[in-house]
Order: structure tokens, then sequence, then C-alpha cells
């Protein structure tokens, strides 16, 4: 009774309620007052301004409904007048937003599924529709007029998401614990085992997203998202669920879309360190253990195919299918990068890996000085082989052309070859102090020349 009343009271309050109270108040007065009128004059008046009215406000509804919404054709226009027109009544389905792909409502409104609803997505969401029998639609950024008995599946997040699990690096040191379940949550997040037996508890970040089309593609309103809509990939992500085998409840068991990746990385983090000592994940050299398996973790996300390693984490140089880029793919996801970092250890093996180190960094000390000292005296070698062939370069300037007599004077044979180098030192003693002193030195020769030139007549003459 109270939703009639309800009702009631709201078509009183528009145009033809109104006219329909005033016409009934005026013929009430009419009557009490014993004023005579006549019935069909009435009732034909009546019917016209109802009629009126009616027309009025349908048209009026029509016109201010279009700015709503940013709608741009007349088949969304009717959409939106349809549904604004019996908005009051209460008789209208979900009207819903959707922005980085949450679904912001009312409370109760996406229950409101028996009449046609309109969604509003923001360019970074998409969703899938569905009724109780079937999938209906994929929707990208813009607005959707859902169909009666239409609902949401699923939503989803078109922008790049980064997840980061295990511990963090303010996180405090394991002690003596050797079994992960003790620890506290992160920390069993990404446990995982050496083929020694040793735990290891990284932080792994993880950076994804749901796969985008390779050329930018209008939504179904006409939107074009900078985050890229991919209606098969969308389709994909939130109607191929995972359902964990470990569960016998399978709505308990399902998987959200964004949480596939930290799934499947997890585990070949945990597939990858079973393959390698703690000794090995540190090595030095151009790749370590630790490296390897980044690297490993990557290609098998990245790439279709992926080489194998052996139980001592060798490469075999077999490659083999990657089934985990093949889920991802199937799934509408893609991973673009996983880091391994901050590495946590009980506190026995930190003990063992400080007292490894400091037994081994006299050794790795020693190398490195043998190692540095023999690429020093490489580099002496091939600089002063390198000087020796510019000096040769500069002097023999003066001797480079055509054939001549050998010169009877000597002195006159020196002042050749030490002329271009003191042309040398001028031109370079901008550049370097060094220069100025040595060209001190050929000035000094070079007067000493001079003078023992000097005694030699036809040696002046010469020069």
């Amino acid at each position: 009774m109270r939703k009639i009343f309800s009702g009631i009271g709201l078509f009183l309050q528009t145009p033809p309620g109104i006219i329909l109270t005033i016409t009934v108040v005026w013929h009430g007065i009419l009557l009490g007052l014993k004023i005579p009128f006549n019935y069909i004059s009435s009732a034909v008046i009546f019917i016209i301004d109802f009629a009126a009215a009616y027309y009025l406000q349908d048209w009026l509804i029509y016109f201010f409904s279009q700015f709503v919404l940013p709608i741009q054709n007349p088949k969304d226009r009717d959409e939106i007048h349809a549904r604004v027109r019996v908005f009051e009544s209460g008789n209208r389905g979900p009207t819903l937003f959707v922005k980085n792909g949450r679904v912001i409502e009312h409370p109760g409104e996406s229950e409101k599924r028996g009449a046609a609803g309109v969604i509003v997505l923001d360019t970074a969401s998409a969703l899938v529709l569905r009724t109780d029998t079937e999938i209906t639609s994929t929707v990208g950024p813009g607005i959707k007029f859902t169909k009666p008995n239409e609902y949401i599946a699923g939503s989803v997040d078109l922008r790049t998401q980064w997840q980061s699990f295990g511990p963090q690096a303010s996180d405090p040191p394991v002690l003596n614990s050797t079994n992960p379940k003790d620890l506290p949550p992160r920390f069993q997040q990404t446990a995982g085992q050496t083929r020694d037996g040793f735990y290891i508890y990284p932080n792994i970040s993880i950076k994804f997203s749901i796969k985008r089309p390779k050329e930018p593609a209008l939504s179904e309103s006409g939107v074009t998202s900078r985050y890229g809509f991919d209606a098969t990939s969308v389709r994909n992500a939130i109607t191929r669920e995972v359902v964990r085998l470990s569960s016998t409840d399978n709505n308990s068991g399902r998987m959200d879309w964004n949480k596939l990746p930290a799934h499947l990385v997890i585990n070949l983090w945990r597939e990858y360190i079973r393959k390698f000592k703690l000794e090995d994940l540190f090595t030095q050299g151009e790749t370590n253990g630790l490296q390897t398996i980044q690297k490993m973790i990557n290609t098998r996300v990245t790439q279709d195919h992926a080489v194998a390693l052996d139980d001592t984490g060798v490469p075999t140089g077999e490659w083999l299918e990657s089934m985990e880029y093949k889920q991802l793919e199937s799934r509408g996801l893609e991973i673009m990068e996983v880091h391994i970092h901050n590495l946590h250890f009980d506190q026995p093996t930190e003990d063992k890996l400080v007292d490894q180190w400091s037994a081994d960094w006299l050794n790795n000390a020693q190398k490195e000085k043998k190692f540095l000292e023999e690429k020093e005296a490489l580099i002496e070698t091939a600089s002063r082989e390198e000087a020796s062939k510019i000096f040769a370069k500069i002097t023999s300037e003066k001797f480079g052309g055509k054939v001549t007599m050998p010169q009877q004077n000597p002195f006159k044979t020196l002042q050749l070859l030490i002329q271009p180098l003191k042309e040398y030192f001028v031109k370079e003693s901008n550049s370097n102090s060094d220069m100025e002193t040595e060209l001190k030195k050929l000035d000094d020769i070079w007067k000493w020349l001079l003078d023992n030139s000097s005694e030699n007549p036809q040696g002046r003459n010469d020069l």
C-alpha cells in the first residue's frame, strides 16, 4: 500500500497529475456551490489539457535528457529519454559508474536487473555484460545502455598494473625459523627452497596489463582509450577464470584476472630456485644464479618458447614451449617485466653467507688486483706503441716528400727532425701543461743546434 500511495503522490506532482488535481478540485467546487456546467465540454477540455500536459512533459524530458550524458547520436537520445522518463517511478534498471575498473554504485543499485539501465565507463575501464544464461557483450570506455535482466559479469582496469609480493626491505630479518608457515604472510607468498635446502624470501615485482591492440580501436560509444581497448582480451580476461584445484568450492577457489600473473611468476620462481644451490645464486661472473632465474622467468612469461635448464641450472640447449605465456595469451593478459630483489634469509643462512664472504674476500680481492694490474700493463704497452707510431709519423714529416740527396750537414738533419715536433708541441701546449716543459726542452736543443751549425758555414748556408 505504501508503494501504491507513493506512486500516486509522484504522479500528482507531474504536469498531467496537476491538471487532473485542478480539474477535480474545480468541479468539486462547482458541484458544492451548485453552479451548473456542461459535463461533455468539461470532459473534452480535460482530455485536451491532459494530452497537452503529457506531450509537453514528454518533449521537455526528451530535450533535457540528452544533456544528462555525453551522447552523440539519435539512438542514444532515445535510450536516455526512455530511462529518464521512468526514473522517478522506480521501475528502472541500474545506473552505474565504472572508474579504473571498479564499479561505483549506490547500495542495491546493481540488483535492479528487471529493467533497462545505463553504465558509464571512464577511459581506463572495460567490462563484460551477461544474463543468467549467456554472455551478451564486451563494453569499452564510454556509455552502455543495458537491456532488461542484463548485469555486469566482471570489470577490468585497462591501465598498466604494478604488483609487489614478498617481504619489503624494511621488514625485520628472519630469525631461526626453518618452516615458512611460521613466518608472516608476506614471507610465505614468495618462499622458495634452494637445491641444498635453504629457504629464500625475495620481493617480486610484476608489471602487467590487459593485452592491448596494435592499433588504437574505438569502443562501441566511439571513445578511444589511451590505455588501449581490445574487446577479445577483455572478454577472455573476465570469462576464462582460473579455478584453484586445491579448493572444493569453485566460488571461493576462483582467481581474479589480476591475480593470475603473480600466481604464474611465483610458481616459476619456486621451480627455478630448486635448481640452484645457495652459493650459486651469488657467484661472480657475467651472470649469477639469481640473474639467470630472473632472466628465465621474464623469458617464460614474454615469449612462446624458452631454453630448458637441467636440475643444476645449466642450459640444455633444448627449446620448450612456454605454457605460462600460452596461459597469459589465452586469457588476454601480458607481462612486461619481472624483478626479483630484497632477498631475505633466515639467520643461520645469513650467518653462513657472511662467513663465506669473509673467507673469500681476500682471494677475490687478490684476483681483482691481479686482473687490474694485467689490464693496466696491456693498456700501458698499447699506449707506448701508439705513442711510438705518432712520434715516428711526426718526425718523418719533413722526409716524406720527394727523394732528395743525403744532407751533408748532420745538424741540418737534426733540425728537420726536431722542427715538426716543435710545431706539434706549440699547437698542443694550450691543452696540456706538460707540453710547455717539453717545448722548453726542444727550444734548448734548437738553440744548441743553431750554435753548432754556425761553426760550419756550409751548414749555416743550408739553413
